[in-house]
């Protein structure tokens, strides 16, 4: 798809404003994504998030829209360039109805969330841990039927019985499941001692330390008990970006890297909404399903 004149035009600009210290050139551009190289002395500059964002800005005033810079990485012989990917952000008009439309059933379920974390109840918080397995390869409203029947005898029932209870209140995995809460019991000193570490520092260790969490699961158990910066990005969120045209597919599984790359694209939509990561899953949610759960 060939450069729209407008944004030959914006890089243009920016080479005018930044001539002698930093290039930029537009490689791809389609309907929500615009790749850019920037080469020059930015690769010797401490501010190369500056010329992003100078060219973001840039690009907002020529088109009418915002822009965010999501994905930026070194290019070319030893990294002297840097290759940016560009979201062309004009839905968040739509994003803000539905932020005026449901804000208080969001901060309501956000304060539920923070008061289970203030609370720090060990039972509270490892019944919320348990959703979050269920929920993996699953869905929703079938971890909240299963979490609000079992309540807090996610903590005292045996191997057996337990699978028996996910069976008889039909998780497609029981047995695995079962194994899975089983085994946390003998980390909940650890779960406990990790939320007071950062978000990122205490997803990482729930990751390398609980079976049955990936990104996806321990983002979801971290804002369930009240974190607000991490991304939960399951299928609706993926379904809601490859929508809007900012991912090519959508992926069957998300390594480590893939993760944390949505999760910066996701960054730069609330940020540009001004919500938190947290509210901004509850609005993606609500867009794609007509619901606010947890």
């Amino acid at each position: 798809m060939p450069i729209s004149t407008k944004t030959a035009e914006a890089i243009s600009l920016f080479n005018r404003m930044h001539s002698g210290e930093v290039s930029a050139e537009a490689l791809e551009e389609r309907e929500r994504q615009l790749v850019v190289l920037f080469g020059g002395q930015i690769s010797q500059s401490c501010c190369a998030a500056d010329y992003f964002e100078d060219l973001a800005l840039i690009l907002r005033d020529s088109h009418g829209v915002d822009y965010a810079a999501w994905e930026c990485s070194p290019s070319g012989e030893l990294g002297r360039n840097f290759v940016a990917t560009y979201a062309r952000l004009d839905f968040l008009g739509e994003l803000r109805g539905i932020v005026e439309s449901i804000r208080p059933r969001v901060e309501d379920r956000l304060r539920e969330f923070e008061a289970i974390g203030r609370r720090m109840d060990p039972r509270e918080i490892f019944s919320e841990l348990c959703f979050c397995i269920l929920t993996a390869n699953y869905t929703a409203e079938g971890g909240i039927r299963i979490q609000q029947s079992l309540r807090h005898h996610f903590m005292d029932k045996p191997l057996k019985e337990m699978a028996c209870c996910l069976k008889s209140l039909g998780h497609r995995f029981p047995n695995k499941r079962a194994e899975f809460i089983c085994e946390a019991r003998q980390l909940c000193d650890g779960i406990l001692q990790a939320l007071s570490m950062d978000d990122r520092a205490a997803r990482e260790w729930l990751v390398e330390n609980v079976k049955g969490l990936g990104y996806k699961e321990a983002s979801h158990f971290l804002r369930n008990v009240g974190r607000k910066d991490v991304a939960i990005i399951d299928r609706h969120i993926l379904r809601f970006l490859h929508q809007k045209g900012l991912i090519d597919s959508i992926p069957q599984t998300l390594s480590r890297r893939r993760y944390f790359s949505i999760e910066r694209l996701l960054s730069a939509i609330s940020g540009a909404l001004g919500a938190s990561l947290a509210e901004l899953d509850l609005y993606i949610w609500y867009a794609m399903t007509g619901k606010v759960l947890k």
